[in-house]
């Protein structure tokens, strides 16, 4: 199944290009937004530009030639990681993005097999981690993004470039970039195994943004987006292109937990966000309603049950319509005004998605368009769109224009078009066994219907088989047994063993709010053994769901909480299957030894 070729602007043919085109077309004076002493700071596009050919200045000042590759690390998205984005790429080097919750020992493995010559931190913090592990790299020098007094602060590292007129050699470096020239090496955290470097070309993301584009419904000028996900991310990354391209204004959170007053005071036109940061949202839309008392509570829920059961396309008939816009005008109001009142629509991606939030946010006029794609793929491959029939909840959407999905024999979902990577960096024979006859091999296993909707059925790496031979798909389970909102993580296993079970991260907030309710005195919530009777039930009740060899016959509960930090989760919040069974192994062993 494919899309067909489409021709994209002559004007945009690097990634760079998105930049200059905004300056040509349609200038912000608010490009770039970011928080300062409390208040909102803006950056010009044309300011935004001058800044980036200040960086290629003093990178140029540092020697930095083609195809030199520079390495940046932030805790939070910034102006400065895009400014100096811009003027990496714009003179031929590339721009090699690292997480910050990453350790030492990847730090050095990554910077040392990227090649990298130079390092921007966003921290002293980051500084001081990189600085201690410098000796193993090729690194030069290490550089802040931060405005501090220090010879290695962004103010000093821009001084290196002001001595000497390179404008002439910038515009004749910019001028000599081909569309299939490297931009950038992102090396994927992953759920398993070290760190691979995804190799993507200036071509592979411009495809994306304009395939991108064509799918969403959304007009050129005077919206508003929140930058929050992590920046070394391609989802956030080709977000930012995206933005630049649509000339949509771009506010920096100042984090993550914030993000809840961000929304609110900026008021954004659309969303990107990844499923656990929906579920949390939801779950905290679910407690309030919780809390209300006698019609307004019957009210809330009255409407959820509504939106929960909530068909696109008015399959539901004119009488179900007729409540919904009651249900809309009473509470669904108040959701859309939580969230800046503005949201046209949200885009999940990075993992499966529940349908449940899909029909309920949708039936409450936020409608979420969920797509697929990887950091192979630059990350675009299908995204659902309400237009001609093109929302299917449930699944991933169809592909974007101009790329081609498939299934293979044993259920793999191939993928081919302008978006797929060069390759793996220094890596040919993995290169070699994933992109074969020029598809990408994705490692998930999926389906298309008949309508072309691709829905993702498991991770073929992920699966597993028990002793006894039956096939488990852990993603789709966990997928479920997360709505409990007594659950916050959850973990399947299984594999060679008698039966499928987990390892389960209890939602500590809710569970306390619940033991205050039942007037209950919970020291350590994982070993209670009225708490451990509670998660049984919501075992028991999303296990009905399962055929018989899927149910999860037994669990055990986690004492502490799952994080970025510990190494436990993703940066976009997937849960990292060895670590966890590494870190667990003694629930592991109680749950199949005893």
């Amino acid at each position: 199944m494919s899309g067909n070729f489409f021709e994209m602007p002559d004007a945009i043919t690097r990634i760079f290009d998105f930049a200059y085109y905004q300056l040509e077309n349609n200038p912000l004076d608010n490009c770039l937004n970011f928080k300062n002493k409390g208040d909102w700071e803006p950056i010009s596009t044309k300011t935004f530009i001058q800044k980036a050919n200040n960086v290629s200045s003093s990178l140029l000042a540092l020697g930095i030639k083609p195809n030199d590759k520079i390495a940046v690390i932030t805790e939070n998205n910034n102006p400065n990681w895009h400014i100096l984005d811009i003027g990496i790429l714009q003179i031929g080097a590339q721009n090699v993005p690292l997480y910050a919750t990453l350790s030492e020992n990847d730090y050095a493995y990554i910077l040392n097999h990227s090649d990298s010559k130079y390092c921007f931190v966003s921290s002293n913090e980051l500084y001081e981690k990189v600085k201690s592990v410098m000796d193993k790299t090729q690194l030069k020098n290490v550089f802040s993004l931060e405005e501090l007094a220090t010879d290695y602060g962004w103010s000093s590292f821009l001084e290196l470039g002001k001595n000497t007129d390179h404008h002439l050699k910038i515009d004749k470096l910019k001028a000599s970039i081909k569309p299939d020239d490297l931009a950038t090496i992102i090396y994927t955290s992953g759920t398993t195994g070290t760190p691979k470097g995804v190799m993507l070309s200036h071509k592979n993301i411009v495809f994306t943004v304009f395939a991108i584009e064509q799918r969403l419904n959304l007009q050129r000028g005077n919206n508003k987006i929140i930058s929050y996900l992590p920046i070394c991310h391609i989802f956030e990354r080709s977000a930012f292109y995206y933005n630049l391209y649509m000339s949509v204004q771009v506010y920096f959170a100042e984090s993550i937990e914030q993000i809840g007053d961000t929304i609110k005071e900026v008021k954004p036109d659309y969303l990107a966000v990844v499923p656990r940061l929906l579920e949390k949202i939801y779950d905290k839309i679910v407690d309030k309603g919780s809390n209300l008392k006698g019609l307004k509570k019957s009210l809330f829920f009255w409407a959820l049950e509504l939106g929960e059961n909530y068909k696109p396309y008015h399959l539901n008939g004119s009488f179900y319509h007729f409540k919904l816009k009651i249900a809309r005008k009473i509470i669904f109001k108040k959701w859309k005004e939580a969230l800046g009142n503005n949201l046209q629509f949200m885009i999940s991606g990075s993992a499966p998605l529940q349908p449940k939030l899909i029909r309920v946010f949708t039936a409450a006029g936020i409608p979420i368009f969920e797509g697929y794609g990887m950091t192979e793929s630059s990350p675009a491959g299908t995204l659902n769109d309400e237009r001609n029939k093109g929302l299917k909840i449930g699944s991933v959407g169809k592909p974007l224009k101009g790329i081609e999905v498939k299934i293979a024999n044993d259920g793999e979902i191939l993928m081919k078009g302008d978006n797929i990577m060069l390759g793996y960096f220094k890596n040919k024979e993995l290169t070699d066994e994933t992109i074969i006859d020029n598809y990408l091999h994705t490692g998930d296993i999926g389906e298309i219907d008949e309508q072309g909707f691709l829905s993702i059925t498991g991770r073929k790496k992920e699966m597993f088989k028990t002793s006894g031979g039956k096939y488990i798909a852990p993603a789709v389970l966990e997928s479920e047994f997360k709505q409990s909102r007594f659950i916050e993580q959850i973990m399947v296993v299984g594999e060679n063993e008698k039966m499928p079970a987990a390892i389960i991260q209890l939602n500590f907030e809710f569970i306390a709010e619940w033991a205050k309710r039942h007037q209950l005195k919970i020291e350590n919530y994982h070993s209670n053994e009225k708490v451990i009777a509670r998660i049984q039930k919501e075992i028991d009740f999303y296990n009905n769901r399962f055929g018989k060899w899927e149910k999860i016959k037994k669990f055990e509960l986690t004492p502490d909480e799952w994080t970025i930090d510990d190494g436990l989760l993703t940066p976009t919040l997937k849960i990292k299957r060895n670590n966890i069974r590494d870190k667990y192994n003694n629930l592991y062993q109680k749950i199949y030894n005893q």
